[in-house]
Parts: structure tokens; C-alpha cells; sequence
């Protein structure tokens, strides 16, 4: 028998668009399944196996090949610079990663700033592009209490709608790049198991344009 392949899935913002988008491609997981706290579940044809992992695991886990694919945002990958084949944009999760700063607060690269974030090394090379000269303060949630603390001048945080930075006096300064969900795999089993990969980039690529 065919062993599954081994999915890793996002825990949080998004967990339902990419189930979404999967049930669009044919692969469909129960409600109860994703609700349950089983570590992994399977989609209804028992072709594949999907684990929830937090987000910044997952290219850990399918660049060790301890998962065969992924789906993740480019934000986690720049970030971790990742070794893993990126074969689509699923179009789903779309943001930007920006920089943020108080309103009435004029953010200048001239001046040593401090900089809170999540993304310490995506931050550090921009900041380090525009030839600025920053200490970054590494921070794992709530980066927008960061500057009404004092503890830093702005913030390089992801931003969809902006509401959180205006409920918080924040604006953004400028965008660094556009996030989206990608789905990524590990190397050995691109070649290894390259017909079902390949069945299901397809699959998904499909259910994308359609819907584009």
C-alpha cells in the first residue's frame, strides 16, 4: 500500500483558508478531525496525512523531511531562509510586512533606531539596505505596545487591514515585501515521491486559477 503524504498544516490566521482551499482542490478534512486534539488526521480519500505545527516549525519539519510538504507564509520563509522547493503561491493569506512608527512621530534612517519585531533577520537586512543603523529588539507577540512602552521608535510586523496599528496610534512607514501563503517541500521528496507532489501542485494550481 502507497504510504500518505504527510502535510503540515498552519496553526492560527491560516488554518481555515488553507482547509478552504484544499476542500476546493478535492481534499477534503472533517470538521471534527481539525477540532479534535489528535495530532494528526487524515482527508477523507486516506491519501493524505495533515499535522498542525505552528507556523515558524513547518519549514523545519519539511526541510528535515520529517514532513513531505507544507504550507507556510513567505514571511517564515524569508525569514528562516529556508532549503525547501517552493512550487506555488496559494494566493491565500496575502499581507504585507511593514514598517510601523507612532502617528505624528517622523521615522528617520539618519538616527539609531530601535526596532521591535518578530523577524529580527528580515528586519536587520532592510534596515541594513537602506543603510540605517538599528537595534533590534526581538519580540514574539504584541509588537505594537512596543513604541507607547518606549521600548522601541517602531515596529516591522505583518499588517492585512492596518486596524490593529490605528487602535493602537500606529502607522505604516513603509511596506518591505508582500506575504502570502506558500506551499513548500522538502527536496528528497520532490524526487522521491515527484507523481503525488506533482498530482497535487497541479491539483491546487487548478482550484487557484479558477478562482482567480
Amino acid at each position: 500500500m502507497t504510504s500518505r503524504l504527510r502535510i503540515a498544516l498552519p496553526k492560527g490566521r491560516l488554518l481555515e483558508q488553507s482547509i478552504e482551499l484544499l476542500s476546493r482542490a478535492g481534499i477534503r478534512i472533517s470538521d471534527e478531525a481539525v477540532a479534535s486534539r489528535r495530532l494528526t488526521v487524515t482527508d477523507g480519500e486516506g491519501k493524505f496525512e495533515f499535522i498542525q505545527l505552528k507556523p515558524v516549525d513547518i519549514p523545519v519539519y519539511v526541510e528535515s523531511g520529517a514532513v513531505d510538504a507544507g504550507i507556510v507564509g513567505s514571511d517564515i520563509l524569508r525569514e528562516l531562509d529556508s532549503d525547501v522547493y517552493e512550487p506555488l503561491d496559494l494566493q491565500i493569506g496575502k499581507c504585507r510586512l511593514s514598517v510601523a512608527a507612532p502617528n505624528g512621530v517622523e521615522l528617520s534612517y539618519d538616527k539609531h533606531l530601535a526596532i521591535a519585531t518578530k523577524y529580527p533577520k528580515t528586519a536587520s537586512r532592510f534596515f541594513t539596505s537602506r543603510h540605517a543603523h538599528v537595534q533590534i529588539v526581538r519580540l514574539e507577540g504584541s509588537v505594537e505596545i512596543a513604541p507607547l512602552l518606549g521600548l522601541a521608535d517602531a515596529i516591522v510586523d505583518l499588517v492585512e487591514t492596518g486596524r490593529t496599528l490605528r487602535d493602537n496610534g500606529l502607522r505604516v512607514v513603509e511596506d518591505i515585501a508582500a506575504v502570502s501563503a506558500k506551499l513548500i517541500v522538502n527536496r528528497t521528496a520532490m524526487k522521491t515521491k515527484a507523481r503525488r507532489i506533482n498530482a497535487l501542485v497541479s491539483k491546487l494550481d487548478g482550484t487557484i486559477y479558477a478562482h482567480s
